[in-house]
């Protein structure tokens, strides 16, 4: 290989699809998927099976049964966040050394009822209840065994880090792209760990990105808003910061997203029905794309 090898590879788009097998995938993951792999030179599986209650060995066979059907190629090994506790605990490790974690013994139920909570992208937002106890108070709970969550202190944070912005090369929250200001308050003071999740959503996504190099972050328009907590984290932990290309949803009859629960509109249940990968591509209005200037 020439010396220019690593710096083309560098250049390259790499894109991901991260499923939890949680269920099987519909046609609203048939879109992202196709999306994902066709916006890129790589593209990476990463399947986030951080929720163990839920995630079952039968739905990962069903994923790696239903790209193959859909003809999506992927490159291996495939990273499993149940892999990955170290780097995530690392990563806490740095955010609680900066002094921007604390312990939260407030249940959803606390939360929901607190009226002053006022909402966010899902739902009531935190409103702050533990982030005001002493050292002394949080050491009593803990050492009683009181459950709790690690919260990042959002907006000491964002202080500190300064404004940060979003690279979008799709569809932002008004259908725009461009240089888009991210709003890491969106969410309040985010939760990152719990006791039986080694690593949140938010915090777990912007670690295995910058590990797995993955340049161009394609997924449904409705994540947009988790986008500004996630460049404040990349910030945070000093990592890269990938662009995005957020896309329309693809609904049903009704007008809603697609749902796990809907055995129906599963690629499994399609699949078996005798419907074929180019009448799904039809569907979603998607047609196979060469890939790399090959046929």
């Amino acid at each position: 290989m020439g010396p220019g090898f690593s710096a083309s590879l560098a250049r390259m788009i790499v894109t991901r699809f991260a499923p939890s097998p949680t269920g099987y995938l519909h046609l609203g993951h048939a879109y992202a998927a196709i999306r994902a792999q066709a916006a890129g030179e790589r593209f990476l599986l990463r399947i986030e099976d951080l929720d163990a209650t839920r995630c079952r060995a039968e739905f990962e066979r069903a994923i790696f049964e239903d790209l193959a059907w859909l003809g999506l190629e992927w490159e291996s090994p495939v990273l499993r966040q149940s892999t990955r506790f170290a780097a995530y605990r690392a990563a806490l490790d740095t955010l609680d050394a900066a002094g921007l974690l604390y312990p939260c013994f407030c249940t959803r139920a606390d939360i929901a009822q607190a009226s002053e909570a006022p909402h966010g992208p899902e739902g009531p937002l935190y409103p702050g209840t533990c982030g005001d106890l002493d050292a002394a108070a949080r050491q009593a709970r803990i050492a009683a065994g009181v459950p709790y969550a690690l919260r990042l202190d959002v907006a000491k944070a964002a202080e500190n880090e300064g404004a940060q912005s979003i690279d979008e090369r799709g569809m932002g929250p008004n259908c725009e792209s461009g240089i888009l200001a991210a709003d890491p308050l969106a969410f309040g003071d985010t939760v990152l760990a719990r006791k039986e999740t080694p690593a949140a959503y938010h915090l777990a996504v912007v670690v295995d990105d910058a590990f797995q190099g993955v340049s161009l972050v394609t997924r449904g328009n409705d994540l947009f808003a988790a986008t500004g907590v996630q460049r404040l984290l990349q910030a945070l932990l000093g990592l890269p910061q990938p662009a995005y290309a957020h896309h329309k949803l693809i609904l049903d009859e009704q007008g809603r997203k697609f749902s796990k629960r809907d055995n129906a509109a599963t690629l499994r249940a399609m699949r078996e029905s005798g419907v074929t990968a180019k009448e799904v591509r039809e569907r979603l209005a998607l047609t196979p794309q060469p890939r790399h200037g090959r046929a």
